[in-house]
């Protein structure tokens, strides 16, 4: 089978505000389409980690599918420090969903959601 990168793509409702809240978690944007105005998509970069960040009403147009409104995938983050992570993410005004705790799995873990009320897991192992 051909290799070659594979890589998730949002549908959110405001794409710059989910551009705020995924730039916190360290992703970078490397494309926007159009290049020029508001995007209607943008890619990602995290170290090794890409996204793609659509308007809601990409899938619509294209595919004649809808969004729904509930989360529509859980995205799991390893960070340098779970509890520093989850105070700045806190005061930037993002909901907890999970303060942070000690996994039996070796892992410190929290959730918080992303502006589309997707869980994000945030995870530093011990």
């Amino acid at each position: 089978m051909p290799g070659g990168k594979a890589f998730p793509v949002l549908y959110v409702t405001d794409v710059q505000r989910s551009l705020r809240f995924y730039g916190l978690l360290g992703y970078e944007s490397t494309y926007q389409f159009p290049l020029e105005g508001d995007p209607h998509y943008v890619g990602l970069d995290r170290g090794d980690s890409s996204l793609g960040i659509a308007n809601a009403e990409w899938p619509e147009a294209q595919l004649g599918i809808s969004v729904g409104t509930g989360p529509r995938f859980e995205l799991f983050v390893y960070v340098d420090d779970v509890d520093a992570e989850v105070e700045r993410f806190r005061a930037a005004g993002y909901p907890i969903l999970q303060e942070p705790a000690t996994m039996p799995w070796g892992e410190r873990q929290a959730y918080l959601a992303d502006p589309e009320g997707n869980p994000v897991a945030l995870a530093t192992p011990i």
